[in-house]
Order: structure tokens, then C-alpha cells, then sequence
């Protein structure tokens, strides 16, 4: 008899995602998913705060920005799968309320960004049929303005329980809608400012009060300002499916960070220059006025369409990403179990997107703006990214065996302290958007509470956090 020993069964290997982005592509989607509502919606916003000086604001949030991706190319080039703040704030301190409270966060921002977008598209549909809902007179939060946030919202609701595939080809085309519409406005600015029209001389114009350091207006105007720069952190997602990331990712990365910038200077000096800062702040459709002054006879329709159709791509994608983070806490653990139903036919967590959808109406009736909405998002990306620059601190002692990026320490502590600085009262931040980040964290608590204690009763611990399901998406532009 033949004695045969057995040798251990072996496990097959998980498949790994396909490197198929190159550097242009990892660009495009870079870009896109900056580019969206942000510069769309706000511009007209933030020259109201500080005046013809509106490119000093968005500078500022870029540089703020720029600093916070070398942090987060540090953490993806050492961690290169997809991954997003709350898996690296796990990693650096292991407290599972700390890192529930940042995914929770990063959810809440993507709500708040959706119903910035969803707000933005009501305005420009109502520009484009002349509907005459959003008359300033009336005053911002005009009821039909409102009801049609509300069925845009109930339409992506219905478009995310029905599944939908998103791709980078998609955020491809979208991103060539979005960049279509800056280019315009670029283009008819540059135009008219060499035909004569306009004032180029406004662009160094300051709004202060007599007297008053411009300092203070442009701090406020940048806590608004940088709700254009989100989406670049979303990125680190796409560390698993490109071509030798540790390579690509760092230069790529502040490529994309310098052509967006370069765009949004452009925008805003066109946009000044065309138009009185006081009547570019009136209403919520800013570049309209500016197509409309430089080029009269321009379909004014078209690029009204231009915008609903990039800000619809931002309420979708944050939609997406707020009800498959709430879906994916509820699997970990940190969330009650019944928001983690998938529906039988569907296949879609039918639950989590009523959850969020009814987050996001309650956002758009009672809220409304796009100043305190566009505001709030940015205080609560603020506080995440505070947390992502001082965990590249403390996870600089985990060693890997790999190469990787590593920022210049100065940096994720300037960043901390700016970022920081940045979510803070004396910046002129309007209070109503921390009373809507404090009600919307307060939610998150009370879930977090009554988890725990059904956790208890049943005898379940909650497990280290997966990339997959916590925290890996974050919200976009």
C-alpha cells in the first residue's frame, strides 16, 4: 500500500483588478470629478463675499487642497487598493467610533454636495424654459424652486434603486459636458475683454467694509470656494486598476489639481470681468449672466442644459456613494442591520437610499441654498481632511516593504493646521451650516448608539473595517 500524504489544500488566489488606466485617463477622471456644481453654482457667491478679487479665493482653496494630496498620495501609494479617509483613519488610531464618525462624515458631504447639485439643476431648468420660479424677488428658497429639487431627487432615487454602472468612459463623457461649459465661458470672456467689453481692472477689486482688512472677506469666501476643489481625493479609489500607480499617481494627482485651478482662475476672471461682482452674487445662476453679457446672442438655453447635465452627474454619483457607504456600515456593524437590505430583484440597498434620499429632502426643504449647502460641504470635507493629515503623521512608524511617495513632513502639518483653521467660527463661516453638519452628525450618534446596543444584546463585535464596504468612496464635485 502506497502511503501518500496529503498536502494542504490550497486557496485559490482573490482576482486583482485589471491596470488598464493609463496616465491621460487617471487625468480625465481626475479632472472630472473635481470639475461639477462647485465652480457651476458658487461663483457668483463668493464674489458677492470678497468682490472682483473672486480668483484669490479659489486660489487659496487650491493651494489648501494641493497641500492635502500629498497626504493622500503618501497613504495611497503606501496602501495602493481602494481605499478612502476612514480606512486610513482606522489604520492610524484603530477606534471604531473615530472612524465610524469620519465615514459618516464623508457620507453626510456627499448628501449635502447631492443637494447642492440638486438645487443647481432646478435653478438652470427654470433659466431654460423660463419658468420663472427662482425670481430673486421672491427670495432664494422659492417653493417651486424647492419642488423641483425635490423631484430631481426622487428621480436619482429611482435611478440608484433601479442600479447603475458607473465606469470611468462614463465619467469621460461627463467630464468633456462639464469641461465643454468652463471652456465656453473662458472663451467668451477672453473674447469680449479683446473686443473691449468688460472691466479687466475689477479683478483686483476688494469688497471690505471701509477701513476693514480684505483679509477676513477672502477667508470667508475661501470656506466656500473649496467646495470646488472636492472630488481629487476620490481618486485613491483607482489605485488598484492603474499602471504602476507609486509612478503615475503623484504626478498625475497635481497635474490635475494645477489644469483645474488654472481653469477656475480663468472662469472667474472672465466672469468679473463681464459682470458687477454685486449682480454676479444675485441669484443662483452665475455663469448664465456671463454668457449672457459677453455674448448676447448666444443660446443661452444650451448652456443652461450644459450645467444641469454636469451638476445631474454630481447629484448621482454622491447619491451613489451615500447610500453604498451607509449600506456598507451597516454590514460592519456600525449601523443599524435593516439599513443593510438588498433588494430581492434589484439587487440595490434599497433601504440605505431611502435613508439618504430622505436626508437630502430634508436638506432641500428646509435648508435650500446653495451657499449654506455648497458651505456645509466644504466644513465637513474640512474637518475629514484635518483628520487624513495628521494620520499621515502618526502611520509614518508602519513600515512597508514597498517604495512609496512620501510627503515633505512640513506639509501634512501645515495642512492639518490649515484645514483646521478652516472649519473654525472666525473664518466668517456662516452658523446655519454648522447647525445642519451638528443635525446630521447628531443622526449618525443617535445609529451609532442604538447599534451598539442591539450589538449587545445579540453579542456581535464589530470587525476591522473593509475598503470595500467603509468608507472607500468619497463625494465629488
Amino acid at each position: 500500500m502506497t502511503d501518500v500524504t496529503a498536502s494542504p489544500k490550497s486557496v485559490p488566489a482573490e482576482p486583482t483588478l485589471h491596470r488598464a488606466i493609463g496616465p491621460w485617463l487617471l487625468l480625465l477622471f481626475i479632472v472630472g470629478d473635481i470639475l461639477g456644481t462647485g465652480i457651476y453654482a458658487l461663483t457668483g457667491q463668493v464674489a458677492k463675499q470678497v468682490g472682483g478679487a473672486v480668483w484669490l479665493p479659489f486660489l487659496i482653496a487650491f493651494v489648501v487642497a494641493l497641500i492635502t494630496a500629498f497626504s493622500y498620495l503618501e497613504l495611497v501609494t503606501k496602501y495602493p487598493r481602494a481605499a478612502g479617509a476612514a480606512l486610513y483613519t482606522h489604520k492610524a488610531f484603530g477606534i471604531h467610533f473615530v472612524t465610524f464618525l469620519v465615514a459618516f462624515t464623508v457620507m453626510c458631504s456627499g448628501i449635502t454636495s447631492a443637494s447642492t447639485a440638486s438645487r443647481a439643476f432646478s435653478v438652470n431648468l427654470d433659466a431654460a424654459f423660463g419658468l420663472g420660479l427662482g425670481d430673486p424677488a421672491v427670495g432664494n428658497n422659492t417653493w417651486g424652486i424647492m419642488w423641483l429639487g425635490l423631484l430631481f431627487m426622487a428621480i436619482v432615487a429611482a435611478i440608484n434603486f433601479r442600479g447603475v454602472g458607473e465606469s470611468v468612459k462614463v465619467n469621460i463623457v461627463l467630464t468633456c459636458v462639464e469641461l465643454t461649459g468652463l471652456l465656453i465661458v473662458i472663451f467668451i470672456g477672453l473674447w469680449a475683454i479683446g473686443a473691449g467689453q468688460g472691466d479687466v481692472s475689477r479683478v483686483t477689486q476688494f469688497h471690505a467694509p471701509e477701513g476693514a482688512s480684505p483679509l477676513w472677506p477672502v477667508i470667508a469666501a475661501t470656506t466656500l470656494a473649496f467646495f470646488a476643489m472636492v472630488g481629487f481625493e476620490d481618486a485613491v479609489n483607482m489605485a488598484e486598476e492603474t499602471k504602476d500607480p507609486v509612478r503615475i499617481f503623484p504626478k498625475i494627482l497635481l497635474i490635475g489639481l494645477l489644469a483645474t485651478a488654472l481653469i477656475y482662475m480663468l472662469v472667474s476672471i472672465s466672469s468679473v470681468a463681464l459682470v458687477e461682482p454685486a449682480e454676479l452674487g444675485e441669484g443662483e445662476t452665475p455663469l448664465l449672466k456671463v454668457v449672457a453679457a459677453g455674448a448676447p446672442n448666444f443660446p443661452i438655453g444650451i448652456f443652461a442644459f450644459i450645467t444641469m447635465f454636469a451638476v445631474a452627474n454630481t447629484a448621482l454619483i454622491n447619491m451613489l456613494m451615500a447610500s453604498r457607504l451607509i449600506y456598507g456600515m451597516s454590514r460592519e456593524h456600525v449601523l443599524p442591520p435593516v439599513l443593510g437590505k438588498v433588494h430581492p430583484t434589484r439587487r440595490t440597498p434599497y433601504l440605505a437610499i431611502g435613508f439618504t434620499t430622505l436626508l437630502a429632502f430634508g436638506l432641500i426643504t428646509f435648508v435650500g441654498g446653495v451657499p449654506q449647502l455648497g458651505g456645509t460641504t466644504a466644513l465637513l470635507l474640512l474637518c475629514v481632511f484635518t483628520v487624513v493629515n495628521v494620520a499621515v503623521l502618526v502611520l509614518r512608524k508602519d513600515k512597508v516593504a514597498h517604495e512609496h511617495f512620501h510627503a515633505p513632513t512640513i506639509l501634512p502639518v501645515i495642512g492639518a493646521v490649515a484645514c483646521g483653521f478652516l472649519t473654525g467660527p472666525w473664518t466668517g463661516r456662516n452658523p446655519e451650516q454648522y447647525t445642519i453638519a451638528g443635525v446630521l452628525l447628531a443622526i449618525g450618534v443617535v445609529l451609532w448608539v442604538v447599534t451598539v446596543t442591539i450589538n449587545k444584546r445579540m453579542g456581535v463585535t464589530p470587525t476591522a473595517p473593509d475598503a470595500e464596504d467603509f468608507g472607500s468612496r468619497g463625494p465629488v464635485n
